[in-house]
């Protein structure tokens, strides 16, 4: 009998501890809150091309389209992160703030190899723009190469 009341009280203590180290971890609301620094200041993005037709390739060609945006705010503009919707597609933000007034450009490269058919790609992006950044979009065929 007294193994079980040393065996219960050994399980209290342990619940009860982790229920407090769950309360003292900070929270994070989605993906950006892990991945954006500490950004006081906004600023407005026009998103000069949201989305790109490739058209026809064939099987095994690499596609590259930079999409532009300009800084229309009075801050920096910071790109914290580009993420595909597809590892196929790899999107590549600019190293430095976009300064007011200047466009940038977010590169993105799209393997279509072993990807034959309809191609509809997203690219999210995570900044300091508000409103944010809409989904860019990359569409396209991609046929099967002649043997």
């Amino acid at each position: 009998m007294k193994f079980a009341a040393y065996l219960f009280f050994i399980v209290l203590l342990l619940g009860t501890y982790s229920c407090d180290v769950r309360k003292r971890d900070k929270i994070a609301t989605g993906p950006a809150a892990v991945n954006m620094p500490l950004i006081k200041d906004s600023t407005t993005v026009q998103i000069i091309d949201s989305s790109y037709n490739f058209g026809k390739v064939t099987d095994g060609e690499i596609v590259e389209y930079n999409f532009r945006f300009k800084n229309t705010g009075t801050h920096p503009l910071i790109i914290v992160n580009t993420a595909a919707s597809c590892g196929c597609t790899v999107p590549e933000k600019p190293d430095q703030p976009v300064l007011p007034g200047e466009t940038g450009f977010i590169k993105v490269k799209f393997d279509s190899h072993n990807r034959v058919g309809q191609a509809h790609k997203t690219i999210a992006v995570t900044s300091n723009a508000n409103p944010p950044f809409t989904d860019l979009v990359l569409t396209g065929e991609v046929v099967a190469a002649n043997p």
